[in-house]
């Protein structure tokens, strides 16, 4: 018999159905009065083991429905810049992009006070979904100042994205995050395979180096597939 804690026994137990694909995502999990009749506990200590896990990304709660198993998120650092194709390759995924356009443009008011250009000067425009698994996680929407990356039209971004490029010939000095969910416009839904009443995190990110601003990009992510997170030393 396990020494462990009983809500710690029916979060191994739940997760072992869950990683030997016993319960694949989607899978209804029995309900806390059939957890505590097999587990021999309190409605408490079920709930307690079921909260753990829905905090972790493994089981959602539908209100009436019941408790299911879930597509765990993809994680990235909120106060840091990190690859994405990285990040899902360390997950023990596989990665792929489609690049939806790749172009030089006329900045328009918007881009042109993003990257504190111009009206109407020309910058380098990429749009981006980035998979894993097949499942689309990020749309990166990218502007670049062509002053700092002449070459970028040139790349071959399905096999290097656009971050890992600019990081290597503009090293990486100061970086500005803001956040906010939205409800995704159709065009975006569609390109994330997601409903449009889905909400959706959005990250504006803004990258300097050597305090000249390089570029502007909005990065859109299903909130039921993505967080955010960050861990700072106070």
């Amino acid at each position: 018999m396990s020494r462990s804690p009983r809500f710690q026994q029916i979060k191994n137990h739940i997760v072992e159905k869950i990683e030997s694909g016993t319960w694949p995502v989607g899978t209804q999990i029995p309900t806390e009065a059939d957890l505590c009749k097999s587990f021999s506990v309190s409605r408490m200590t079920v709930s307690k083991a079921l909260r753990d896990l829905v905090s972790v990304g493994l089981l959602e709660r539908t209100p009436r429905l019941g408790t299911f198993v879930c597509q765990k998120k993809a994680e990235s650092p909120l106060m840091d810049i990190r690859n994405i194709a990285d990040e899902i390759e360390e997950r023990g995924q596989v990665y792929h992009n489609e690049i939806i356009n790749l172009k030089a443009i006329l900045s328009s008011e918007d881009v042109s006070m993003r990257l504190g250009l111009m009206l109407g000067s020309q910058v380098y425009m990429s749009e981006i979904v980035h998979y894993a698994d097949n499942l689309p996680i990020q749309l990166e929407h990218r502007w670049v100042n062509p002053d700092f990356a002449p070459d970028y039209l040139k790349q071959d971004f399905s096999q290097v994205t656009p971050n890992e490029y600019l990081v290597e010939i503009c090293p990486l000095g100061i970086i500005e995050h803001t956040v906010e969910a939205i409800l995704p416009p159709l065009n975006i839904a569609r390109l994330l395979e997601m409903d449009t009443q889905e909400p959706c995190l959005l990250l504006h990110r803004r990258t300097w180096s050597q305090n000249k601003l390089v570029s502007a990009a909005l990065l859109y992510h299903p909130g039921s597939r993505y967080k955010l997170s960050a861990k700072v030393n106070i």
